[in-house]
């Protein structure tokens, strides 16, 4: 199933959040257009963005007239719709309570952990990056057990939740969070990477990924 006209992702290329977005888009081979949105200039604050996001914030995906804001949800969204077969997202309970298990690790720790401290790095955001990496250092620990023996975080084969927790994960160097300690963590980027259609976020050679 295609939308009858491409879907216009209003993202930012190096944001983690958007690259989900437009990574869930790729993998579904669903067609979409790209709107950069200026985040440096204030873009997302603007009244005509703000009327697609009430919280200035990026993504936002519109298919056709329907707006959906927020990661999260535009996952959601994109497995309910474009992927009848709920192979990424599964209608069985349990997993689907799994999935949702991780979007919320995704939602919290992810973002206060590797997402903070590679915005201290790269964008020069004054947080505290010493707390960000520890909750990074914490978080990996626990997502290199869960990965133990497991080829993707639901079972056999990737779903959302891979999705919603890749992009920050696999960028935690340049955070300065390194990722040698965590062979598991490792092995799994690269099966979320060769995926179909898979496409990465661009790096940026700063902390340990210089």
């Amino acid at each position: 199933m295609a939308p009858k006209n491409p879907i216009i992702l209003y993202g930012f290329k190096k944001s983690g959040h958007s690259h989900r977005a437009e990574l869930m888009l790729r993998l579904l081979d669903v067609p979409f257009e790209f709107r950069e949105v200026d985040l440096a200039r204030g873009e997302q604050k603007t009244e005509a963005f703000l009327k697609l996001n009430a919280f200035g914030q990026v993504p936002v995906i519109d298919d056709g007239g329907v707006i959906i804001p927020d990661s999260s949800a535009i996952l959601v969204y994109l497995a309910k719709k474009y992927d009848p077969a709920g192979l990424w997202l599964p209608e069985d309970v349990e997993a689907a309570a799994k999935i949702q298990r991780w979007l919320s690790v995704a939602q919290g720790p992810l973002i206060n952990g590797p997402a903070r401290a590679r915005l201290f790095n790269v964008f020069k955001v004054p947080v505290d990056h010493a707390q960000a990496k520890d909750i990074a250092e914490k978080l990996f620990a626990t997502l290199e057990q869960a990965l133990r023996g497991a080829s993707f975080l639901i079972g056999s084969r990737a779903t959302i939740a891979d999705v919603a927790l890749y992009t920050y994960t696999a960028h935690g160097p340049e955070g300065g969070v390194s990722l040698d300690p965590n062979p598991n963590i490792r092995a799994w980027l690269s099966r979320v990477e060769a995926l179909p259609k898979f496409a990465p976020m661009p790096a940026t050679k700063i902390g340990l990924a210089a």
